[in-house]
C-alpha cells in the first residue's frame, strides 16, 4: 500500500471516528423526517398539476361538446328554413369541433390515470412519512433516556470527563495543601531552633542572644538532675547498721 493511500486511509478513519462522536441520532431522524415531508409535497405539487390540467382539459371538452350542440342545432333551423347552405356550413364546423374533442379525449384519459396513480403514491407517502414520524419520535425519546441514564451513571461513578477533572483538581488541591502544612510545620521548627528569625516579632523581643539562653537552660537542668543523683548515692552505697551479736 503506497503513503498516499496509507494517508487517506487514516483519514478517513480519523474523520469517521470524529463524525461518529459528533453525530447525534435525533438530528439525523429529524432531517430524515424533513426530508420525507419535502418529498412527499413535491408529490403533491405534481398532484395538483395533473389535475389542473386534467380540469382544463375537462373544460375544453365540455366547450366543445356545447359547440357541437348549438351548431347541430344551427343546422336543423336552417334546414327548417331550406337553409341547406347554411345547414352544411353548420354540420361541417360541427365535424371539426367533434374532431378536436377525439383528439383530446385520450389526454384526458392519460392525465386522469396519472392522477390516480399520484394519489395513490400520495396517500402510500403519506402513510410511510407518519409511520417514520412515530418511530423517529420512539427513537428520540428512548435515546434520551439512555442518554440521560449515561450521565447520571457517569456523574454517580465519577468516570465523566467533568468528574475526572474536578477529581483531579480535589487531588491537586490536598496535594497543595499537604505541601504547605509540611512548609509550614518545617518553618516553625527552624524558628523554634533559632535558624531562623520570626519577621512576624517585634524588634527586640526575640534575638540570637536570647535562643541561645533559651537553649541554655536545658543544661542548667541536667545540673540540677546530677546533683539529686549525688545526694542519693552515698545513702545507697553506705551500708545498713548491724545488729549486736550475744
Amino acid at each position: 500500500m503506497s503513503i498516499t493511500r496509507r494517508i487517506a486511509m487514516l483519514f478517513r478513519v480519523k474523520a469517521n471516528k470524529l463524525l461518529d462522536r459528533s453525530e447525534d441520532p435525533r438530528e439525523v431522524l429529524d432531517y430524515s423526517y424533513q426530508r420525507q415531508l419535502e418529498m412527499l409535497a413535491q408529490v403533491r405539487r405534481g398532484l395538483a398539476d395533473v389535475a389542473t390540467s386534467r380540469k382544463r382539459v375537462e373544460l375544453q371538452e365540455n366547450q366543445l361538446r356545447a359547440a357541437a350542440d348549438r351548431l347541430q342545432n344551427q343546422a336543423q333551423q336552417a334546414v327548417a328554413q331550406s337553409r341547406d347552405d347554411l345547414a352544411r356550413e353548420a354540420l361541417t364546423r360541427k365535424a371539426a369541433t367533434l374532431a378536436q374533442l377525439d383528439q383530446l379525449q385520450p389526454q384526458y384519459d392519460e392525465l386522469t390515470a396519472q392522477e390516480q396513480k399520484l394519489t395513490t403514491a400520495s396517500q402510500r407517502l403519506q402513510a410511510k412519512v407518519e409511520a417514520f414520524r412515530t418511530r423517529k419520535e420512539t427513537i428520540k425519546a428512548t435515546y434520551t433516556a439512555a442518554e440521560a441514564q449515561s450521565k447520571i451513571s457517569e456523574a454517580v461513578t465519577g468516570i465523566s470527563e467533568e468528574m475526572g477533572d474536578v477529581g483531579l483538581a480535589i487531588q491537586r488541591a490536598e496535594d497543595k495543601t499537604a505541601q504547605m502544612s509540611s512548609r509550614a510545620q518545617a518553618l516553625d521548627e527552624l524558628i523554634s531552633s533559632g535558624a531562623l528569625d520570626d519577621a512576624t516579632a517585634p524588634i527586640g523581643q526575640r534575638d540570637d542572644i536570647q535562643a541561645a539562653l533559651d537553649a541554655g537552660r536545658g543544661s542548667s537542668v541536667d545540673a540540677e538532675l546530677a546533683q539529686l543523683k549525688s545526694k542519693l548515692t552515698p545513702a545507697i552505697e553506705s551500708p545498713a547498721p548491724q545488729g549486736n551479736r550475744s
